[in-house]
């Protein structure tokens, strides 16, 4: 028997993106944002959703691009520290001790130190309600060589990405392999 919990934001897993952007001055920021995930094949896309209320939306708007950097476990207290303060008062990175990175791609910053990044243009802005989703066409992936695996491609167990649990509001780490995908699910139905 399922229980009713109403309309709640709650999906798992749910990823812990850092939004990297430059803002009007030319300042890098970095903001944590849960609210996002893969939204297109071709071209390529990422969505992230964000307030108004936030400095990155407004960066977003003036740049029209921003870099979505990975936390791994190693990253995550920064990464949740990027969620608490403000880059209209902080300097965030240097606060944190990160190194920003000019990408030649997009007007926005990575994070040198993230394992795993992706540089976006801004390519649709929808109004949802609260919050506002930004599509960013992937333009590159860039991968630390330390997490791929023999094929050049990111090893999850080794980029060791952060899940966020919305209602519990607690942070989680990559669980176990448990099979390879468009195979698990090969005698179910027979041809």
């Amino acid at each position: 028997m399922k229980e009713s919990l109403g309309p709640k934001t709650i999906v798992y897993p749910t990823p812990v993106f850092v939004v990297g952007t430059y803002d009007k001055e030319g300042k890098p920021n970095a903001m944590t944002a849960a609210w996002g995930g893969i939204c297109c094949s071709k071209p390529p896309c990422v969505a992230v959703s964000l307030r108004k209320a936030t400095y990155t939306y407004w960066n977003i708007v003036e740049r029209e691009a921003f870099t979505i950097n990975i936390p791994s476990e190693a990253h995550l207290r920064v990464a949740d520290y990027f969620g608490m303060a403000s880059g209209k008062t902080e300097d965030k990175m240097a606060t944190a001790g990160l190194q920003p990175v000019k990408s030649n791609l997009v007007d926005a910053p990575y994070i040198e130190e993230f394992l795993l990044v992706l540089e976006c243009k801004l390519l649709h802005t929808v109004e949802i309600g609260l919050h506002t989703q930004f599509i960013g066409e992937i333009l590159d992936v860039k991968a630390d060589t330390s997490v791929l695996d023999e094929k050049g491609t990111p090893d999850i167990e080794k980029v060791k990405a952060v899940l966020f649990a919305p209602e519990s509001r607690k942070y989680y780490g990559i669980g176990e392999f448990l099979g390879d995908a468009f195979s698990i699910g090969k005698g179910i139905k027979s041809a």
